[in-house]
């Protein structure tokens, strides 16, 4: 699953390609994409057509772009079928709101999401021919095109409203507003958010009952880290992930989130970590990062530190990657 590296590569991406573009039309060829959007392909059509992207955001995982001006729909939709928000169905023929005017299109890539921003000669050339994992498309007022492709179809796009940050703060890197989309409201500032005081949040997560591999990929005490980049950070900071954090002095865990930080920059500055096809920027170029990893899918090789050969265990259904020399494991209560 792509991690916050490589999404704020495709962050950085919308940021370059896509502001400032009136969205002309939009097309849904998977309701599946857009299963979040209440109203689904109609609602998020009408609240799309005519509005700019003002701002390419990100938290975490999550990517947003905020939204300028009022939909040519004018904000309201005719629905007897739509159900209020109580589960009631709405009266028929009496307007609801299909999303609030303070809103944003909210993306999660999941397993194998993708935008790919296409030039008019690209989009015009690409119209209409049936592509087998091309879910949303959206055209600009220019004849371009950004499209959201997914092969496993475990993201989405949704037209979502913004709520106030609780800290007050920024939502994300990319925009100063202190505000997010609805569902991200309870995700945490991750690693690269300029708002995030490391001291702050050691002190936070040493209060916690669990290991510090656990912590950080629990994405409501610091979003954005994923396996890769724990083991990674866990490996440059040479603490077992099963530590227990609350053992840990608070220099030492502000140790291991300044190795995450400075693993996810370095990844960044390599395009991210693409093991396939699957993770590319906005313009299909995947990152090399992997070519870089130390522990992550390196098991049996030598550690680069110490040259012990690195070893895989089993890890909340999944694995952890560490060298068993560098990374000694906590003694049993």
């Amino acid at each position: 699953m792509p991690e916050l590296p490589e999404v704020e590569i495709v962050r950085a991406g919308l940021a370059a390609h896509v502001l400032g573009r009136r969205i002309a039309a939009v097309d849904v060829l998977s309701a599946r994409a857009v299963r979040r959007t209440a109203g689904g392909a109609d609602a998020l059509t009408e609240g799309l057509v005519g509005r700019t992207a003002s701002a390419a955001v990100r938290r975490g995982k999550f990517a947003w772009l905020l939204l300028d001006g009022e939909p040519a729909s004018g904000g309201q939709r005719t629905s007897s079928t739509q159900p209020a928000p109580d589960g009631e169905p709405a009266s028929g023929g009496q307007p609801t709101p299909a999303f609030d005017v303070a809103s944003a299109l909210l993306v999660h890539l999941g397993m194998s999401g993708q935008l790919l921003v296409r030039d008019a000669a690209a989009a015009h050339a690409t119209a209409g021919v049936a592509h087998p994992h091309l879910r949303v498309r959206l055209t600009f007022a220019d004849d371009g095109a950004l499209d959201f492709v997914d092969q496993r179809t475990f993201g989405y796009v949704a037209l979502e409203p913004l709520v106030p940050t609780a800290d007050g703060g920024p939502g994300g890197l990319g925009a100063p507003d202190p505000a997010l989309p609805a569902p991200v409201a309870h995700i945490a500032r991750d690693l690269l958010d300029p708002a995030l005081d490391l001291r702050v949040l050691a002190r936070s997560l040493r209060r916690r009952r669990s290991g510090i591999k656990r912590v950080l990929l629990d994405q409501t005490a610091v979003s954005g880290v994923g396996n890769i980049y724990a083991d990674e950070a866990l490996w440059r900071a040479h603490v077992h992930p099963e530590r227990l954090v609350a053992s840990m002095p608070a220099a030492r865990v502000v140790e291991v989130l300044g190795a995450g930080r400075e693993v996810m920059s370095q990844a960044l500055a390599q395009g991210g970590t693409s093991f396939d096809a699957l993770y590319v920027n906005v313009n299909g170029a995947s990152g090399y990062f992997d070519r870089s990893l130390a522990v992550y899918g390196q098991q049996g090789r030598p550690c680069p530190r110490c040259g012990t050969p690195i070893v895989r265990l089993s890890f909340m259904n999944r694995s952890s990657h560490l060298c068993p020399r560098c990374q000694r494991a906590p003694r049993a209560a």
